[in-house]
C-alpha cells in the first residue's frame, strides 16, 4: 500500500512537471526549406528549390556534408562542398540552416590543431569554444588602425637587420619550390616563445607528411603551447582550402580583439588561388588570366586587409599576417605573385641560386624589401645595421663583375673579403633563433671589422663565442636594448672591445 502511494505521487509530480512545461513552452511553427540535389561534381553540386537561400549560406546534405552557396543563378544554386562528396548523389535532400558559415574562437583552440570547419584532428576531443564567428568579416576601418611601430623579431640577422617586419605587417614570403620558406615561418613562430605572441598556422593544400612535420617541430621546440593549426590538406575538398586562410583569420581576429598581438602564417597562398580555381571552374565562371577567376585579386586583398595594428582604444592588438607563395622559375611577374606583392607591405625573396650555394636561409636581400622599413627596428639595430643593406648589395654586384677580372685593387678587395663574411655571418641553421641581444653583439662586431682577420672558415665558431657578450657582461646594455632605448656610443666601444680581445684568442 505504502508503496502505491510512493508511485502516485511521483506520477503526479512528473505529469505536474510535464503541464508546467507545456505551459510555458510557446510553441510555434519552423519553416524548413528543403531543396534537392541535381548535380554532384568533384567538390561542387547544383541544387533546386532554394529561392530564398543567401550568398555563402551553410547548407546541409546528407551523412553530414557540409557546402556553401556560392552561386545564387535563376534556376538554381551553385554549393561549393565542404567535404568529399562520394556519399552525394542526385536526388538527395539539402536544407538550409539559415546561417552564414562560422568556426569556434577561444582560448582553448590553442596547441589544437582543427580543420577550417572547426573540427578537431588531432584526437584529443571536442573543441570547447568561447564563442563562433563568421569566417568572412569586413576589416578594421582605417580610423581604428594606429601605425605599425612594434618589431616582430623573426630570431634570423639578415631579416631583423635588414628586412625588419613589424607587429600588424603583412609581409610575403616568396620563392621557388624547396627554398626554405615553410622553414622561415616555422622558425618565425618558434622565436615568439615568452614574447606574447599568438602563432596561427594554416596549411592549406600541403601533404599530409609536410603538415605533420611542422606539427612535430612546433611540438618539440615548445611553440605548440602558443599556436593553433588550422589544416586543409592536399587531399581535403577544394572548398575547405578555399575557406582555411579565412577560419584561420577569424580565429587571429578574436585574440587580436582581446587586446593580444597575433601572428599568422599561410601556407600557402599560392595552392588557396589554386583550388579557388578549380571552384570557380567547376562552376562555369568565366575564366580570365592563367584561368583564374577575375575576382582572384579581390580573393587575397580581402583577406590580407583584415591584418593590422588597432588603436589603443580598441584594445591595441594586433595581427601580423605572413602569407606563403611558390614562384615557378623565379617569375616574380607571374599572375598570383605580382598580385600579392601588391598586397602586402614587402617581401621576402629566396633564391634557389643561394640555396644551392648552402646560404641559408637563401634571402635575395637586393629584391627583398620591408615597406614599413626601419619604422619598426629597434634604435640598437638602426645604431650598428644602418648603411648595411646598400653596402651588402653593393658587395653581390661588385662579385659578380670580379669574376670577369683577374686584377683588383686592393680597395676592391678589402670590400669583397669584408663582403664574404658579412654573408658568412647572415648563415643561420633552422631552429636557432636568435634573440635581439644575440643579434647586436654579431651586427656590431661585423660593422666595426672585427671578423676581418678571421678566416672564413672559422667565422662560424667565432660568431657563436661573440654573441653573448651583451647577454653575459652587459646585461644592463641588454635590457635597456630590449627596451627600445638608443645604444650609446660608450656601450658600443666596449662591446667591440670585448669582441676583439675575444676574436684575438681564437685567431692564437
Amino acid at each position: 500500500m505504502d508503496i502505491d502511494l510512493s508511485v502516485r505521487a511521483l506520477l503526479d509530480e512528473t505529469f505536474n512537471t510535464f503541464d508546467d512545461t507545456l505551459t510555458q513552452h510557446n510553441f510555434k511553427p519552423r519553416l524548413i526549406e528543403i531543396g534537392e540535389v541535381t548535380y554532384v561534381g568533384r567538390g561542387n553540386a547544383r541544387v533546386i528549390g532554394l529561392p530564398n537561400v543567401q550568398s555563402e549560406e551553410l547548407l546541409q546534405f546528407p551523412n553530414h556534408v557540409l557546402g556553401l552557396a556560392l552561386n545564387l543563378d535563376m534556376d538554381d544554386v551553385g554549393v561549393v562542398l565542404l567535404d568529399h562528396s562520394d556519399q552525394l548523389t542526385a536526388g538527395d535532400e539539402v536544407r538550409r540552416t539559415h546561417r552564414l558559415l562560422d568556426i569556434p574562437v577561444g582560448e582553448s583552440l590553442i596547441g589544437r590543431v582543427i580543420d577550417p570547419v572547426g573540427r578537431p584532428l588531432d584526437g584529443h576531443g571536442p573543441i570547447s569554444a568561447a564563442d563562433r564567428r563568421p569566417y568572412e568579416r569586413e576589416p578594421a576601418s582605417i580610423i581604428n588602425r594606429a601605425p605599425v611601430t612594434v618589431p616582430l623579431q623573426t630570431g634570423f640577422k639578415v631579416i631583423d637587420a635588414l628586412i625588419p617586419i613589424g607587429r600588424g605587417q603583412r609581409e610575403l614570403i616568396l620563392g621557388d619550390r624547396q627554398t626554405g620558406k615553410t622553414a622561415i615561418a616555422i622558425d618565425t613562430i618558434i622565436n615568439q616563445r615568452n614574447k606574447n605572441v599568438v602563432c596561427i598556422y594554416c596549411a592549406i593544400g600541403q601533404r599530409n607528411t609536410a603538415v605533420a612535420k611542422v606539427i612535430d617541430d612546433l611540438r618539440k621546440y615548445d611553440a605548440l603551447e602558443y599556436t593553433a593549426v588550422v589544416v586543409a590538406e592536399s587531399d581535403a575538398a577544394p572548398g575547405l582550402q578555399f575557406v582555411a586562410p579565412y577560419a584561420a583569420t577569424t580565429l587571429g581576429e578574436y585574440f587580436m580583439d582581446q587586446g593580444q598581438d597575433v601572428l599568422v602564417v599561410y601556407d600557402d597562398l599560392t595552392s588557396h588561388a589554386r583550388a579557388y580555381r578549380e571552384l570557380s571552374l567547376l562552376l562555369r565562371r568565366p575564366p580570365g588570366r592563367e584561368a583564374f577567376p577575375g575576382d582572384i585579386f579581390y580573393l587575397h586583398s580581402r583577406l590580407l586587409e583584415r591584418s593590422t595594428h588597432l588603436r589603443d582604444s580598441m584594445g591595441g592588438g594586433s595581427l601580423t599576417a605572413l602569407p606563403i607563395a611558390e614562384t615557378e622559375a623565379q617569375n616574380l611577374s607571374a599572375y598570383i605573385p605580382t598580385n600579392l606583392i601588391s598586397i602586402t607591405d614587402g617581401q621576402i625573396y629566396l633564391s634557389p641560386q643561394l640555396f644551392q650555394k648552402g646560404i641559408l636561409p637563401a634571402v635575395d636581400v637586393g629584391r627583398s624589401v620591408s615597406r614599413v622599413g626601419g619604422k619598426t627596428q629597434l634604435p640598437a639595430y638602426r645604431a650598428v645595421a644602418g648603411d648595411l643593406r646598400l653596402s651588402y648589395a653593393q658587395f653581390e654586384e661588385l662579385e659578380a663583375f670580379s669574376r670577369f677580372s683577374s686584377r683588383l685593387d686592393e680597395e676592391t678587395l678589402t670590400t669583397l673579403e669584408r663582403g664574404r663574411r658579412v654573408r658568412e655571418i647572415f648563415k643561420q641553421s633552422q631552429y636557432q633563433p636568435l634573440s635581439v641581444p644575440q643579434q647586436i653583439s654579431i651586427l656590431l662586431s661585423m660593422a666595426a671589422g672585427v671578423f676581418d682577420t678571421t678566416g672564413i672558415p672559422l667565422i662560424r665558431s667565432a660568431e657563436q663565442r661573440v654573441q653573448n657578450i651583451l647577454v653575459d657582461e652587459f646585461p644592463d646594455v641588454s635590457e635597456a636594448i630590449l627596451a627600445g632605448q638608443k645604444f650609446s656610443e660608450e656601450d658600443q666601444r666596449e662591446t667591440i672591445q670585448s669582441a676583439r680581445e675575444i676574436i684575438q684568442s681564437l685567431n692564437q
